[in-house]
């Protein structure tokens, strides 16, 4: 079977970049983990869902406290702004459009997230020689309300042949598909020490790890069991 490796290098300054892996940034309506600056240098693309523009724009400056805000909005602009539009500020898409970022209304979809059709047009702009190495980190996608979470994490099983990573403050999630075997490269300095794995989506047959403080043995997991890793 086929080894899958998972390395949060994302986190990390520039210069520990992994130049295989070929990054995209989409920005949802929470507020901003600190690490955002990182996750938007590392970015290829950086998309902006609807009113995480806001963010972006109200927020970015705030992390850099001795910086004008002016010129931090301009360092931080988004390629594009997508969604339905119902949490975008007036004057927000004015100043980023002069700037020359590019607004895709979809206000006439609304079947699905603003998520899903960011992460459907990352997919879309990427050609398929280059979609094994794509990564879409996406930041804000946890907290707040559980519906909009639990929405987020179908996301997850909706591109499950892609590499999304959702991301917060205090987590970072993703998929583990059944497919592969999977190898998980911790960056200590930045990361841990919880590790949680929940079978969330189908049953897990049988679990085997190594290297976390409590491993398990071909351990069958399902969710509403009991013992949930």
């Amino acid at each position: 079977m086929e080894v899958m490796t998972h390395s949060s290098t994302f986190l990390l300054p520039s210069n520990h970049h992994s130049s295989s892996v070929t990054y995209a940034l989409v920005v949802l309506n929470r507020p901003l983990p600190r690490f955002t600056p990182l996750l938007w240098n590392h970015a290829q693309v950086r998309v902006c869902a609807d009113g995480g523009a806001n963010r972006v724009f109200d927020e970015m400056p705030l992390l850099f406290p001795s910086d004008d805000a002016l010129d931090v909005r301009q360092r931080y602009k988004p390629d594009i702004i997508k969604g339905d539009m119902d949490s975008v500020r007036t004057e927000v898409l004015d100043f980023y459009t002069n700037l020359g970022t590019r607004v895709v209304d979809e206000s006439h979809d609304q079947d699905t997230t603003d998520l899903h059709k960011c992460v459907a047009y990352i997919r879309d702009l990427t050609p398929n020689s280059d979609k094994s190495n794509l990564c879409i980190l996406v930041a804000g996608a946890l907290g707040g309300r559980f519906d909009h979470e639990a929405g987020n994490m179908n996301v997850l099983y909706r591109f499950s042949t892609m590499r999304l990573i959702l991301l917060s403050d205090d987590c970072l999630i993703y998929l583990l598909p059944s497919t592969h075997l999977h190898e998980i490269y911790i960056q200590s300095s930045v990361e841990g020490p919880h590790c949680g794995l929940i079978p969330i989506g189908m049953p897990s047959g049988s679990t085997t790890t190594t290297g976390l403080q409590w491993d398990l043995n071909n351990t069958e997991m399902r969710f509403g069991d009991v013992d949930v890793a």
